[in-house]
């Protein structure tokens, strides 16, 4: 009867550890999945947090002409500008369904620096041999959407993905919208988003508008296209943001920069083509389109004071309505 008793205490022993065993097993086997799935619901960065910019530079990092970009379907620009309005309206789990179909994925990242959470709208292709380059959205998920800073030619125009990461952290209800490729990396211009409706930017750019979030756009010149001055400010097209440019010109004047004023005289590259600026014209919407040189953009300091004073104007809209 005791050996009897004792077999059996032996065997439920045997049976409590596999079954410990085998719940730690299906922990971890939970734990992988979240980390390589779709990222519909995965938090990156919860403890420590996650450098913004760092994860902005690694995915700018891969960018060169003559490679990495396709171009969309008319299908693809509608889907990527359809859930990034899904996402705004609150639907994420509709938003994730829909960029699935699409290849993107949408995970939500807390950046250490400004100790905010954004959702992250990426192409799955990134990391491909042969990305798509349709580029990238992230948009504040702790405030409703105010306002965009968009960022065309990233790369191209060296530090402007650093700018722009600089003004999303800046004010609350940001969305930054980044081109996925170099400006040449397509055939012809077809890469060039600020000249091109054909593109996903372009079409998450125009449901923005639609939506009359108001926008910012950073682009970068060489010091000796504007012998004498470190920003251009314009407001492309349009003339209702004439008011936030003057203000954002101030502020920058204030910062030490010498600025060209578009409005009151001629300047270079007043982006008066950019079709996203003719957009919000058409939107009755401010739209700015600020050129940076590289002396400002190539100093970590001098990007700072820039950013500064952009968000007198973002912390304005943010503000808003």
């Amino acid at each position: 009867m005791r050996a009897n008793r004792s077999r059996f205490i032996t065997i439920a022993t045997i049976l409590l550890v596999i079954a410990g065993l085998a719940g730690a097993l299906t922990a971890v086997l939970r734990s992988a999945q979240g980390a390589s799935g779709s990222g519909g619901g995965r938090v990156d960065g919860r403890a420590g947090g996650v450098d913004l910019e760092r994860v902005v530079a690694d995915y700018t990092s891969r960018f060169g002409p003559g490679h990495g970009y396709r171009q969309p379907r008319k299908a693809d620009r509608a889907g990527v500008a359809e859930a990034v309005g899904l996402l705004l309206d609150g639907h994420r789990d509709q938003a994730q369904q829909r960029l699935s179909q699409l290849d993107f994925t949408l995970r939500t990242l807390v950046d250490r620096v400004s100790g905010r959470s954004f959702a992250e709208i990426a192409d799955r292709s990134d990391d491909a041999v042969a990305p798509r380059g349709w580029g990238r959205v992230y948009v504040d998920l702790g405030h409703r959407a105010r306002w965009s800073v968009q960022v065309p030619h990233p790369v191209a125009d060296q530090g402007t993905e650093r700018l722009g990461v600089g003004v999303l952290r800046g004010s609350p209800g940001g969305v930054l919208v980044i081109a996925g490729a170099h400006r040449k990396a397509g055939r012809g211009d077809s890469a060039d988003v600020a000249h091109r409706q054909d593109t996903v930017f372009d079409a998450v750019c125009d449901e923005l508008a639609r939506r009359g979030l108001p926008g910012i756009q950073v682009h970068g010149f060489a010091d000796d296209s504007a012998p004498g001055y470190d920003v251009i400010a314009s407001t492309g097209k349009g003339t209702t943001g004439r008011a936030d440019g003057r203000r954002l010109a101030d502020a920058l004047r204030q910062k030490g920069y010498d600025v060209c004023r578009a409005w009151a005289r001629s300047c270079p590259l007043e982006g008066t083509e950019n079709v996203q600026g003719r957009r919000a014209d058409s939107e009755g919407l401010a739209f700015l389109h600020v050129e940076f040189a590289h002396a400002v953009r190539d100093d970590e300091a001098r990007t700072a004071r820039a950013v500064t004073a952009v968000n007198t104007i973002t912390a304005r809209w943010a503000a808003a309505g």
